[in-house]
């Protein structure tokens, strides 16, 4: 009898412990300028099933995430997020994406004024 209600005990134990480990945290980089970008891009993260919190930081660019790992992975988010207009590291905007966001957040073109000062 008690081996048995033992038995159970370590069973529930391992249960537990496994279903806390479903939730995983990742930070990764998410182009961007100003607070619609922020609205956009954890618009974007929060509506694929399975992420529990998004959070895009303006000045560093990066998006903190807790996402279900049973039910999304870091790859799903960043298609979501590039179908609104914003490029990862590993996934780029397609251009009809990148120009349907507003033109205050248009990230690509910070860098036009280096080619045209320095061209000969």
């Amino acid at each position: 009898m008690k081996t048995t209600i033992l038995s159970i005990a370590m069973m529930l134990i391992a249960v537990l412990t496994y279903a806390q480990d479903k939730n995983k945290k990742l930070t990764f980089d998410v182009n961007g300028k100003c607070a619609m970008c922020k609205e956009r891009i954890e618009k974007a993260a929060l509506n694929v099933k399975g992420v529990k919190y998004a959070n895009w930081d303006i000045p560093s660019h990066q998006l903190s995430v807790i996402m279900d790992e049973r039910k999304t992975d870091a790859m799903k988010i960043k298609t979501a997020i590039v179908a609104v207009g914003h490029d990862t590291k590993e996934l780029k905007a397609t251009e009809e994406a990148y120009n349907s966001v507003h033109p205050c957040c248009k990230y690509r073109e910070d860098n036009s004024d280096d080619g045209a000062t320095h061209k000969m």
